[in-house]
């Protein structure tokens, strides 16, 4: 069993995989400040809950460099293992060419990893996390670009706290786009709107490739974006677990 970890601003998911099994997973909220015996405490409550004794090996990717270390040393405490963590040196299998390689998220290599031995090419990948984020692979599966947006949550956040009328709310489909009362606005604001601009960027990016591309979701959100889009998408939500577990096989 191995165990996998993709860090992120706001929630870290956890999993388990038993071969190419996912048996377990699960999610925190990233919490900065927190010690790695704070970390080791919570991985080994999710190891015993899950009856996962006899973790073999464990991967990371962070999006929160300061949490690399503490990670580290919380999975050694627990398991007695040193992670691996994604980063310069690590084996991917992915081509990248952008301006500069370097700068490239740990996420967004870890979904295109998994997501190019999962689905055909050329693709793109939506991740709606803190940051929406699009990830497009080409026909020879090289990582060639994308697009970095605020993401859903963060901007409703954003409009409630920075005006004096507009509430917190939870983000969901409303019946309709056009609302007749704020919040049911909101959420079609935030739901119908990212919809949309997934829509708009798939045109956008076929166009400017010649080629039809495979759209892939994943997420906190993507569910509930992708449910409302005209676009054909697929919908991973273990896109970046299976990353993991893939680029841990690969430097194993």
């Amino acid at each position: 069993m191995i165990l996998v970890i993709d860090v992120g601003n706001t929630n870290t998911v956890l999993g388990i995989f038993e071969g190419e099994s996912l048996i377990a997973s699960g999610r925190l909220a990233t919490v900065a400040g927190e010690t790695a015996d704070d970390w080791a405490m919570k991985l080994h409550s999710f190891i015993i809950m899950n009856n996962a004794i006899g973790i073999e090996g464990a991967v990371v990717s962070s999006v929160v460099p300061a949490l690399n270390s503490i990670l580290k040393n919380a999975i050694k405490t627990v398991t007695g293992i040193d992670a691996l963590v994604v980063g310069p040196g690590v084996k991917t299998g992915l081509n990248i060419r952008i301006d500069n390689p370097a700068e490239l998220g740990a996420d967004l290599v870890v979904g295109a990893v998994a997501s190019i031995n999962k689905y055909p090419c050329p693709q793109v990948i939506f991740d709606f996390g803190t940051a929406t984020t699009a990830s497009v692979i080409d026909s020879t599966k090289t990582y060639i670009g994308g697009v970095v947006m605020c993401g859903v949550r963060t901007a409703v956040n954003a409009i409630a706290s920075n005006t004096a009328q507009l509430p917190q709310i939870d983000i969901s489909a409303p019946e309709k786009s056009i609302c007749s009362n704020t919040i049911d606005c909101m959420r079609s604001g935030a739901v119908f709107g990212a919809a949309v601009m997934l829509d708009g960027l798939v045109e956008k990016f076929e166009e400017e490739l010649g080629q039809k591309l495979t759209v892939i979701v994943t997420g906190g959100l993507g569910r509930i974006v992708c449910g409302e889009c005209k676009t054909e998408v697929i919908y991973d939500n273990n896109l970046l677990l299976d990353g993991l577990r893939i680029i841990y096989e690969k430097n194993r």
